[in-house]
């Protein structure tokens, strides 16, 4: 049985790292989770077991480690994974941003074509990575069995619309400080049933106005339930949150207030006031419009089969079996990288061999 380490920096990991824990759990392999800054408290369940420090996670010498996060410590023994933590949704400019490379990981596994072919760019350039188009982990429940969460708020809805709310922590990106009173006006109407989220980072004054909404016709949504609210609403009011392109991969439709690169499968809107009139629309899409849903869907993640974790267990087989071929050395840059991240970690033991 070979033991696997899933690393996290942030509780919206968690539904990331679940399923790839429960497809190698499924693959009869051992599934530990190190969790660590904005997730330290955070768990996932047994039979995964936690690693609580760095010593521990040294000592265990998995086979590789698993991240979604922008980076990993690499003092562990393994090949080191990249799933991501979102979709680019163009926050900042490439270098920055999505396709920003620290020098850190072994394999990237990619969402889809849209991300596939510039990290293959990127790879063929550096040398020091290999990049595997796998789809996405996390949206392995959207197209899994029947989620029970997600049918029990459409019982709570009494065949009622579900529209899902969603909102980045990016203060001058947010739409939850701008639409709150629409919002809270809608939720009292009871036309339609709300599901409520917001980031994790987001203020705890922010997120307790929205919290408070919640009764008959809304409910709060955790970070942990995303996908099944995604699973559960028909339409997604939102800004410029990766949210945004995990729902449109179910080809639904979305509406966004002051997207920061709006495109042609979004409903966008920059004043709160027409909040009730693209919910309209986005409940009665034109064919252009679904049209332009299921081209954003095919280009960004095209796998509806549910079984991306096994698909990233495999290409990380490939690249330990060196299916994938040689990397190079690892930048200069990165060794400055590394040694902050054994600072942070508190870690100046040897580094586990491969």
């Amino acid at each position: 049985m070979a033991e696997y380490l899933l690393f996290a920096t942030e509780r919206y990991a968690l539904p990331i790292l679940q399923p790839l824990a429960d497809a190698l759990q499924a693959a009869g392999h051992g599934v530990h989770a190190w969790f660590v800054d904005g997730a330290a408290n955070a768990r996932l369940p047994a039979p995964v077991r936690m690693v609580s420090n760095a010593r521990e996670a040294v000592a265990l010498r998995p086979r590789a480690v698993f991240s979604a996060a922008n980076w990993v410590p690499t003092f562990v023994s393994g090949p080191k994974v990249q799933l991501f933590h979102g979709f680019n949704v163009e926050k900042r400019d490439s270098a920055r941003g999505h396709f920003r490379v620290r020098g850190m990981f072994d394999l990237y596994c990619t969402q889809g074509p849209a991300t596939t072919a510039p990290f293959q760019a990127l790879a063929r350039e550096a040398g020091h990575f290999k990049v595997v188009e796998t789809g996405w982990p996390k949206l392995d429940p959207l197209f899994g069995p029947a989620d029970a969460q997600a049918l029990q708020w459409r019982a709570q809805a009494g065949g009622r619309q579900v529209v899902m709310f969603a909102s980045t922590f990016t203060e001058r990106l947010s739409a939850a400080p701008h639409l709150y009173a629409q919002i809270a006006a809608q939720v009292a109407a009871g036309e339609r049933f709300w599901l409520l989220t917001l980031h994790p980072k987001c203020s705890p004054e922010l997120t307790a106005r929205y919290r408070a909404l919640a009764g008959a016709n809304a409910v709060f949504v955790e970070t942990e339930q995303l996908v099944s609210a995604e699973r559960a609403a028909d339409v997604l009011l939102a800004d410029t949150t990766s949210v945004v392109s995990e729902f449109v991969v179910q080809r639904k439709p979305v509406v966004t207030f002051r997207n920061r690169a709006p495109k042609p499968h979004m409903i966008d809107f920059d004043a709160s006031e027409q909040l009730p009139q693209m919910l309209q629309r986005a409940f009665d899409p034109d064919d252009a419009l679904r049209a332009s849903l299921a081209a954003y869907a095919d280009a960004i993640h095209p796998y509806r089969d549910g079984h991306s974790s096994q698909r990233v267990i495999a290409a990380t087989e490939s690249l330990l079996q060196g299916v994938l071929g040689p990397l190079s050395r690892k930048p200069l840059g990165s060794v400055l990288r590394n040694l902050q991240i054994r600072k942070d970690l508190g870690y100046w033991g040897l580094a586990a061999r491969s």
